[in-house]
C-alpha cells in the first residue's frame, strides 16, 4: 500500500512540476483579468434616457420609468438623497450602491426663462420693469 502511495504522489509531483509554466500562464491570466475590474462608464441621472439608466446595476425598467417619470414631474435630482426621497422603491441604500457603481448628478437644468400665458416670452423691458423697487414717498 505505501508503494502504491509513493508512486502516485510522484506521479503527481511530476504533473505539477512538468505542468507548472501552463498552471503559471493561467494564473497570470487570471489575475490580470481580475486586476481589470468591470469599467463603469457613469451615467447623469439628470441627463439620461431609459437605456442608459437601465445600464446600471442596480436599476430595471421599472425603475428607471419612475427616475424619468418623477424627473419630469418634478425637475432634476440634487443628489443621491434626494432620489432616494422622490423615487419609490429606491431607498437611502439603493441610491448609495447606485452612486457607486457610476450614477452621478450632474448640474440640474437651469430654469427657464419668463414666458407669458400666450406661451411668447416676456419682453426684456418688461422683466426689467418688475424688478425695480418701488418708489417710496
Amino acid at each position: 500500500m505505501h508503494k502504491i502511495l509513493v508512486h502516485s504522489l510522484s506521479k503527481a509531483f511530476h504533473a505539477v512540476r512538468d505542468g507548472w509554466r501552463d498552471v503559471a500562464v493561467a494564473l497570470g491570466m487570471a489575475v490580470a483579468l481580475l486586476g481589470m475590474g468591470p469599467a463603469y462608464a457613469n451615467v447623469d441621472v439628470n441627463t439620461a434616457d431609459e437605456a442608459a439608466l437601465t445600464a446600471l446595476k442596480g436599476i430595471g425598467p421599472a425603475t428607471a420609468k419612475r427616475i424619468l417619470d418623477e424627473r419630469d414631474k418634478h425637475g432634476a435630482f440634487q443628489d443621491a438623497a434626494d432620489l432616494a426621497d422622490r423615487v419609490p422603491g429606491v431607498g437611502s441604500k439603493s441610491a448609495a450602491n447606485l452612486e457607486a457603481s457610476g450614477l452621478t448628478f450632474g448640474k440640474p437644468a437651469a430654469a427657464p426663462k419668463a414666458t407669458r400665458k400666450d406661451a411668447r416670452p416676456v419682453a426684456k423691458s418688461a422683466q426689467a420693469s418688475s424688478q425695480k423697487p418701488a418708489a417710496t414717498r
